[in-house]
């Protein structure tokens, strides 16, 4: 009986975001059309003191961007980053990757931060909604198909502090 007790609290301690708990850090490569620049950055998941919310702080050169992760569905992998201005994004949670996908101001971008042991892979990749290409279309079996040619595309690899 006991054995089963210390299997489920692991289980439930070892799902996101619990175990992804904490304080990274490294250097964001931005590659865009202007060429390449890096800059110093964190990123941070902690506890509050509201069961289903965690600070989610992107710093970028010393200056933290505060926001909240809110826990929708867990089970589904249902989140939302909660810019704490009126702006919520919704996000999803597969394999230990937390997506996001959302259009702003003539904008899209996609963002993608992959949680492993002691590191975290934070990706972005950013386009204008004006830049839109279209193909096919050309019969009733081809569909028409529209593409967004990426002009940012934003990587670190940031390590998790001890």
């Amino acid at each position: 009986m006991f054995s089963v007790s210390v299997i489920s609290c692991q289980e439930k301690k070892d799902q996101f975001p619990d175990n992804a708990l904490g304080i990274y850090k490294g250097d964001l490569i931005i590659m865009s059309t202007k060429g390449k620049q890096t800059i110093p950055m964190e990123f941070h998941l902690q506890k509050t003191d509201s069961v289903h919310k965690f600070k989610y702080v992107l710093v970028y050169n010393g200056s933290p961007r505060n926001y909240t992760l809110i826990e929708k569905n867990k089970e589904k992998g249902i989140f939302e980053v909660d810019e704490n201005n009126g702006i919520v994004l919704p996000t999803k949670y597969v394999d230990n990757i937390l997506y996001s996908f959302f259009e702003v101001q003539g904008n899209f971008l996609s963002s993608r931060l992959h949680f492993k042991k002691d590191t975290l892979n934070f990706e972005i990749l950013f386009t204008k909604t004006k830049n839109k290409v279209t193909s096919g279309g050309l019969s009733k079996e081809i569909p028409t198909v529209y593409g967004y040619p990426i002009s940012t595309v934003q990587k670190a690899i940031l390590k998790k502090q001890k």
